[in-house]
């Protein structure tokens, strides 16, 4: 596809949400313009196009979508050959309520949590605990299965990982003293993918007149 009709994604590396959408895209097979964005001098070009101002942003012609999981489902509901979007276990409507849970009570936790003096009433191990009580609901649910929804990875699976993966990163040596048997060997699986490491290639940052950059630059392995 020319670049001038490509899906643009503005992205960060580092960001859990757009790591995600990477993870999504990759897995559908589809291929978009990958623009990094570096977060303290932001691309006016971007600025223009996301109206939060955040990472990831897909422009698709005239769409553009600035919320992580709804890029998710816009990649996978063009093409979902893995079939993240129909699980082996449970359907699209208790992925989306795992996920809402991860969005919402986790994430606050783990943003005050690891950026605690951010947050003037923020008691870190207050958070910590908080955060903790999802992770213990996850340890559960992996106990007896590999993956939240069965033998194989889903929605739900890749849309958290990076979020526990920023609250392990917060102090690995705390969460790797902790009794997560399952939960721990989820998180290493996903860390040592192959799956993985090909969505965390190191960009520079773009800018206008740059040379476009396609994402994924290949098909992506699965494993």
């Amino acid at each position: 596809m020319n670049a001038t009709f490509m899906p643009i994604l503005y992205s960060f590396r580092r960001c859990p949400y757009a790591i995600r959408a990477r993870l999504s895209i990759a897995a559908s097979g589809e291929q978009v313009e990958l623009r990094e964005i570096l977060l303290r001098d932001k691309a006016p070009e971007f600025l223009e196009t996301s109206p939060s101002a955040t990472v990831p942003c897909l422009k698709a012609d005239d769409t553009v979508i600035d919320e992580s999981l709804e890029i998710m489902l816009w990649a996978l509901q063009r093409a979902d050959p893995e079939s993240w979007l129909r699980p082996e276990e449970g359907d699209l409507d208790e992925m989306l309520a795992q996920i809402a849970d991860c969005d919402g009570p986790f994430k606050r936790n783990l943003d005050r949590y690891k950026y605690d003096t951010r947050y003037p009433d923020a008691d870190r191990e207050t958070e910590q605990a908080g955060a903790a009580d999802f992770l213990w609901h996850l340890e559960r649910r992996l106990t007896d299965r590999p993956w939240l929804f069965g033998s194989r990875g889903s929605l739900a699976d890749y849309a958290i990982l990076p979020f526990v993966r920023q609250f392990a990163n917060a102090d690995r040596s705390w969460f790797d003293s902790q009794d997560w048997t399952s939960l721990k060997a989820w998180l290493e699986a996903f860390e040592n993918s192959s799956r993985f490491q090909s969505v965390m290639s190191k960009w520079s940052p773009w800018r206008a007149g740059d040379t476009p950059v396609f994402f994924p630059s290949e098909a992506n392995p699965t494993s």
